[in-house]
């Protein structure tokens, strides 16, 4: 367990990191990917050349005897809402860092660039069950204290992944729009039903956190694997093609179910490798939406 000194130092690092890559690269295209509600009307000012002559304020054009126009600017006042999965196969990492590091990066980076638009940022932590809840608030402090329960909370788990959980929980507690991402392994299924219904109400994003060797294993003989959730134990022959062929069958259903549910239910879906440039492919997705 991190003491408290160690776990302020990892915040202050995360967040000198994320909310660098916020301000200067997420800030704009969050803006313009996550709409406000509508339009609203700000003031009227004088007619400029290439105004839209459908925006003329016509009693005041008449009053003052020259054109005015009207000027409306977005309604923001959104709401992210963060499900991080906080379960211990989330403690799994063979490349460059933990699937757990990856995600509490990402969630970092949405959550300063939230806070940058001035929108509040909530999180439902969840394992084998929601652990916690932040509810959604503004300013930094409350973005401070969503990462240092990102490094420090522990789940309190007897085994397994439940995004279903975690889905039928925002369904509950959250009953106005928000743009939900949920941060996953997504070892989990099903949770087609629960998806479902929160794409009907929120703006859903599913970000699916891998490492290399959660997809494939190393030709190395035999060794003795551990469920990281259940804890059990058991040999494996990792030189048998036919062992490693099931493995990679067991991922790719997995892939498969998570990929299928996301778009049948109309929800968007990244996928990423611990050893990938997360900037990039935010950035392609972003610009992609």
């Amino acid at each position: 367990m991190l003491t408290t000194a160690e776990i302020l130092k990892k915040v202050r690092r995360i967040e000198i990191k994320t909310r660098g890559l916020s301000n200067h690269i997420f800030a704009g295209e969050y803006h313009s990917t996550f709409k406000g509600r509508g339009m609203s009307f700000s003031e009227v000012r004088e007619y400029m050349p290439g105004d839209d002559v459908k925006s003329i304020d016509w009693n005041v054009t008449a009053r003052f005897s020259h054109p005015f126009v009207k000027v409306f600017e977005e309604e923001r006042e959104l709401t992210v809402m963060l499900l991080v999965d906080v379960s211990s196969s989330a403690l799994f990492g063979t490349q460059q860092r933990l699937k757990r590091d990856l995600i509490t990066e990402i969630s970092a980076v949405l959550s300063f660039s939230a806070s940058t638009n001035n929108d509040k940022v909530g999180v439902i932590f969840f394992s084998d069950k929601v652990d916690k809840f932040i509810p959604p608030k503004k300013g930094r402090s409350h973005i401070l204290r969503i990462i240092r329960e990102l490094i420090a909370l522990e789940p309190r788990q007897t085994g397994g992944t439940n995004v279903a959980a975690a889905l039928e929980y925002l369904n509950n507690v959250l009953k106005k729009r928000t743009i939900t991402f949920v941060l996953s392994d997504f070892v989990s299924q099903p949770y087609e039903q629960p998806l479902q219904m929160a794409a009907r109400r929120h703006d859903v994003v599913g970000v699916q956190v891998y490492d290399r060797y959660d997809k494939e294993l190393p030709s190395a003989g035999m060794v003795q694997v551990m469920d990281s959730e259940t804890r059990q134990t058991q040999w494996l022959d990792t030189g048998d093609k036919k062992v490693r062929n099931q493995y990679a069958a067991s991922f790719d259903g997995q892939q498969k179910y998570c990929q299928q549910a996301f778009r049948k239910c109309g929800a968007g879906l990244i996928s990423l490798q611990t050893n990938e440039d997360y900037v990039k492919v935010l950035q392609g997705f972003f610009k992609g939406r």
